[in-house]
């Protein structure tokens, strides 16, 4: 055959390769067939999009300036502005509720009927609401329980314990994904102890559960198979969001844009305008003119306003949506309570942050294996054991060489390569021991010199948590998004909750992209 006769055949072959591969139902790149059982059954998911899941709302990402717009009268400047990319991510719409965290408690308390401690660990502290002159006392014992308080917001919840009601959650979100498919029987009865449904137990082959259906597997050697990753059915984590997915989040810029990639009125709160009441340039009827926006305090001793005229109608926190959402339709992003996010506190992270997805508390882990490199047993409450990454392991990297990096480019003498951690351990023991002997001087401060240099103790430390938005006993200063707080991780406040949020896989703009 002569050459120029085989240019129409070769034609005709690129024609239908491209076709098939539009429609996904061969290899552009090897041109077999995918989902075929006759050439190995590799399997190509025609996946529509990410589901939105219960709670949740899409919070379409971009660029914004992340830091301070109101005047530092705290002279912090640990919030300088500075500008950075989030990516789409999903945030639940309110903060989470009494009611919700009861529910939680009574699963643990179902579940792990043999290991009470896990549900006590999980209790709120209910005696954040003490304090020494004023009567909170009802509080302590109403607040949490008390059917007409299941829509506020839960509180007296530390970091640590909000993060495990986030693992909780996604693994019963995806737990009930699996019903709805027809791949699981509700099973309330068989699950206790380390015989519950988790995410990752189920994807290690550790999980087994009432199973109703599997997955048909086109593989010719088998007949079905458990649900994989790849599959799509599964959500991501649950999580708490970061410092620059919250901020982004509550400042609400997408309502400000005009015509295209132009913000035309940079935002103090998650609202437009100066003031902390609805005004007449609003867009709000006469009858809505003067209501209170956020519930915070108004003035000196003025929580709640007066008798026959409450301005928020809240003399402590308010149902989760008592006040108008903000444009991504999140409500509570400025007041009620002040809010986790997962981040570690430094003054200058804003400084030292990356411009996309910017965040500083990355601990890097690895699943535990066993010496034959199988995913290890998972532990007593059905839960796969992670570890650390050694020096070892990511020595070669060039994106990371150790596991902790929360202290990375902090400015801070102890994570430099010139700290000693051997004089340093000495030296600390010392002075503290000083301290407790009262030999630490007038002040009481806790010092000692490393290498000439004057260390000093303070709250800021690895376990600093941030927490943003403003509670209802702060003034409006602290209702900008802008604005931060720190905690330690394992304490809690009367006026201190949480939002969960999820990763936005896939298309930033939502389904069908």
């Amino acid at each position: 055959m002569k050459i120029k006769n085989l240019i129409p055949i070769l034609l005709g072959l690129s024609i239908i390769v491209t076709t098939s591969s539009c429609d996904r139902k061969t290899s552009s790149t090897t041109g077999w067939n995918y989902n075929d059982e006759k050439n190995g059954g590799f399997e190509y998911v025609f996946y529509e999009g990410q589901e939105t899941g219960p709670g949740l709302v899409l919070v379409e990402g971009g660029t914004f300036s992340m830091g301070r717009v109101e005047q530092d009268v705290l002279y912090d400047w640990n919030n300088v502005p500075r500008r950075v990319t989030v990516s789409s991510f999903y945030m639940d719409e309110t903060e989470v509720r009494n009611v919700d965290y009861r529910e939680y408690l009574f699963w643990l308390k179902r579940v792990f009927i043999d290991y009470p401690e896990i549900r006590n660990r999980a209790l709120p502290d209910t005696l954040v609401w003490r304090s020494k002159l004023a009567y909170n006392e009802p509080y302590v014992n109403l607040y949490f329980r008390h059917p007409a308080y299941q829509e506020y917001p839960v509180v007296g919840v530390n970091w640590e314990q909000a993060n495990d009601y986030c693992a909780w959650r996604t693994d019963r979100v995806n737990e009930l994904i699996m019903i709805r498919e027809g791949l699981l029987y509700m099973d309330p009865t068989g699950q206790s102890g380390e015989e519950n449904f988790n995410t990752e137990a189920y994807l290690a082959g550790q999980y087994e559960g009432l199973v109703k259906d599997e997955m048909p597997d086109y593989d010719p050697n088998n007949e079905t198979r458990k649900v994989r990753m790849e599959d799509g059915i599964f959500l991501p984590k649950y999580r708490l969001p970061t410092e620059a997915e919250w901020e982004f989040a509550a400042l609400g810029l997408i309502g400000n844009m005009y015509a295209k990639e132009r913000i035309f009125s940079r935002r103090i709160y998650p609202w437009n305008g100066h003031y902390i009441r609805i005004d007449d340039r609003s867009g709000f009827s006469k009858e809505e003119v003067g209501k209170m926006r956020a519930n915070s305090v108004r003035g000196r001793g003025d929580y709640m306003g007066m008798a026959g005229a409450l301005n928020d109608n809240a003399d402590i926190t308010s149902p989760v949506d008592a006040f108008y959402p903000n444009d991504y339709g999140l409500y509570a992003m400025a007041g009620n309570v002040n809010e986790w996010v997962m981040d570690v506190y430094r003054d200058l992270t804003y400084d030292d942050m990356d411009e996309f997805r910017p965040f500083r508390g990355n601990v890097y882990k690895t699943q535990v294996r066993d010496e034959e490199g199988a995913i290890a047993e998972k532990d007593s409450l059905g839960r796969i054991q992670w570890r650390d990454v050694t020096d070892d392991e990511a020595f070669d990297r060039r994106n990371y060489n150790t596991a902790d990096n929360i202290n990375y480019l902090d400015g801070d003498y102890e994570s430099s390569i010139d700290f000693d951690n051997e004089d340093a351990s000495k030296d600390n023991k010392t002075s503290t021991r000083m301290y407790y002997q009262g030999k630490a001087g007038t002040e009481g401060t806790v010092a000692s010199r490393y290498r000439g240099k004057l260390d000093m103790q303070t709250m800021v430390n690895n376990r600093a948590r941030v927490y943003k938005g403003g509670g209802w006993k702060d003034r409006a200063y602290w209702m900008a998004p802008g604005a931060r707080r720190f905690l330690d991780q394992g304490k809690a406040q009367d006026d201190l909750g949480f939002r969960c949020a999820m990763q936005r896989v896939g298309s930033p703009e939502g389904m069908g992209y």
